[in-house]
């Protein structure tokens, strides 16, 4: 490794300016300092460059040293990540507590994964077979929830010479290959570069988040990108912990970027105790948690979502569904704004820089579904769901704009339907889907044929409850035609028993894509049974006071299983209340 050595020349809060570091490399890491902080280089001018440091600068001083190995911000991969809780670089904060108490100290050297550890480690190579990058080579039980597949790390490859089994440690290899090269059980690779795959799958599956206005009206593919803006209040982070806890991903990648402290606490909290809807084991074991609350070095921030989406690509490449999930993405841009204000940058719009369009797109282009390296068949994906909390609500404003254009799916939320406790707050108009198209066909094969018919009139159903809203504003509800004000209370209904859901209902939390249908169903059932009614000369009155639509409004709180049959049953009752309405 080249030593690059350079003296401090100039602090500006997180940006440090060196003098003398000829020959230092882009993007590479440096010891800032006689604490030795931990710094990247973002900018060279001849022979000076600017690091923007990721621990608190204060009390450095001009003249002490800076080194340089050349090496880049990079993140250790392997077994131990499961169930880890990281800062915005790597570090391990359950050790740095354990070493240094409970607040972030300068200086902390500690390793990310637990080099002594030792691992069961159970080969599936022998000596002799030729392997390529991303060849599994072997397995460890990582936790009882997920098997760690050790793979060929990208660039190597050859014959096997020796490979171990049994016991191993993070400080040995776990294999020889021809040539005396060594692959060992750990891997770094650097955060802002992608990891490899070789080929980009089209989007052909939904993520399945269990949250009906998301899977059925606004669903998300696997491997796609989903925005969820909105106002204070308006619930963002808990969706974001909501799809944590009850998505059917493998693995779920959580990023706390420049939240507040008590929120991040509550997940800490939360997810040692929850329990895997899937399997019925601890959340936790399939998951990994990266922390960088508003206290925390700023610096950091900005490369806590590239730690996180390298950490994400890697349970991606052995074959694994994940779940990458930001909160939020506008904490993380005003780190940039801060660091390019320090660089007096020539601001964009709002102060933000004119790259930050570029900056989002190299984390949100990261995501999809691949073909893995490697001579098996192995397909994973990486679903990156983001937060983003626009000033005052402002969807105008450029982290939501900018965002907008990497995004397939935006689930926008409306401070008017939080006020009104309608919870998730999605308003279904002003929000899109960009994955229709490629996954009517799995609706059709895998839900059911009129799937896709019925999610299309919900649209319309809704769209009319929102003209007809407008029209009682000037004349009032009585003033309806019958047929509307039948189609604005089953479009309410609508509205209660489907749209809206609790996430701390043990029943209603999480919806399977059957329930979602027979709901649907029902509804539509209800509808088709009262428009007959009316058509027969039964009075309106008589049909909305009908006694069955208080039992479709309870059918959420029925149990996903065997629902088909309890659904079929109401459309019954339905059918026979509603033939035995006498007309006028």
């Amino acid at each position: 490794m080249k030593e690059t050595r350079g003296k401090i020349f100039g602090v500006a809060g997180p940006t440090v300016m060196v003098k003398g570091m000829t020959g230092a490399i882009m993007n590479t890491v440096c010891l800032v300092g006689r604490h030795g902080l931990l710094g990247e280089i973002i900018r060279i001018k001849e022979d000076m460059v600017t690091l923007q440091v990721y621990e608190d600068t204060v009390g450095i001083s001009v003249g002490e040293d800076v080194i340089s190995y050349g090496i880049p911000l990079s993140v250790t991969l392997g077994p131990g990540l499961l169930t880890g809780l990281f800062d915005g670089i790597q570090r391990p904060l359950d050790k740095i507590r354990e070493t240094a108490g409970g607040f972030l100290t300068r200086g902390v050297k500690v390793e990310a994964l637990d080099l002594d550890r030792t691992w069961d480690f159970t080969p599936i190579r022998k000596k002799g077979d030729t392997v390529a990058p991303g060849d599994v080579l072997g397995t460890i039980e990582e936790t009882e929830r997920i098997t760690h597949r050790v793979m060929v790390p990208p660039g190597l490859g050859g014959v096997i010479k020796e490979i171990k089994s049994g016991k191993v440690s993070g400080a040995e290899y776990i294999c020889m290959l021809e040539r005396g090269k060594f692959i060992e059980l750990y891997q770094e690779w650097p955060v802002r570069r992608p990891r490899p795959f070789k080929a980009k799958l089209p989007p052909e599956e939904p993520f399945i988040t269990g949250q009906r206005v998301f899977d059925t009206l606004l669903p998300v593919a696997e491997g796609g990108t989903a925005i969820v803006p909105g106002g204070f209040g308006t619930g963002k982070t808990v969706v974001e912990q909501t799809i944590a806890k009850f998505s059917r991903s493998d693995i779920v990648v959580y990023v706390g970027c420049g939240e507040r402290g008590n929120e991040m606490s509550e997940i800490l909290s939360d997810f040692p105790k929850l329990k895997d809807p899937t399997s019925g084991l601890p959340l936790s074991l399939r998951t990994v948690i990266v922390v960088n609350t508003s206290n925390m070095p700023v610096a950091a921030r900005e490369a806590s979502i590239f730690t996180g989406i390298t950490i994400a690509e890697y349970f991606r490449d052995m074959g694994y569904s994940v779940a990458m999930l930001a909160d939020s993405i506008s904490r993380w841009a005003e780190a940039l704004r801060e660091i390019s204000s320090r660089l007096e940058e020539m601001p964009g719009e709002e102060g933000f820089p004119p790259y930050l369009a570029t900056q989002l797109g190299m984390f949100y282009e990261r995501s999809g579904k691949v073909m893995c390296l490697g001579s098996e068949d192995r397909t994973g994906s990486v679903t990156v769901i983001s937060a983003v909390s626009p000033p005052g609500g402002d969807f105008s404003e450029p982290v939501t704009q900018a965002s907008l254009r990497f995004a397939g799916t935006l689930w926008a939320l409306d401070p008017d339907l939080a006020y009104r406790r309608h919870f998730p707050a999605v308003n279904w108009l002003a929000s899109f889907s960009l994955f229709h198209a490629e996954l009517d066909d799995w609706f059709g094969r895998e839900v059911a044929e009129d799937m896709v018919r019925l999610r299309g009139r919900l649209y319309s159903l809704l769209q009319r409850q929102t003209e007809l809203k407008d029209i009682i504003q000037i004349i009032g509800v009585e003033a309806l035609q019958e047929s509307d004000r039948l189609a604005l209370e089953v479009a309410n209904l609508a509205t209660d028993a489907f749209l809206k859901q609790s996430a701390f209902s043990e029943v209603d939390a999480f919806n399977t894509y059957e329930k979602q249908y027979w709901m649907l169903k029902t509804i539509f059932a209800y509808l088709e049974s009262a428009e007959a009614a009316l058509k027969r000369g039964v009075f309106i009155e008589t049909i909305l006071d009908s006694p069955v639509k208080g039992r479709l409004a309870r059918m959420k709180e029925e149990p996903n299983e065997g629902f088909s049959g309890k659904a079929r049953a109401l459309i019954g009752e339905v059918e026979s209340e509603f033939s035995m309405l006498e007309e006028k």
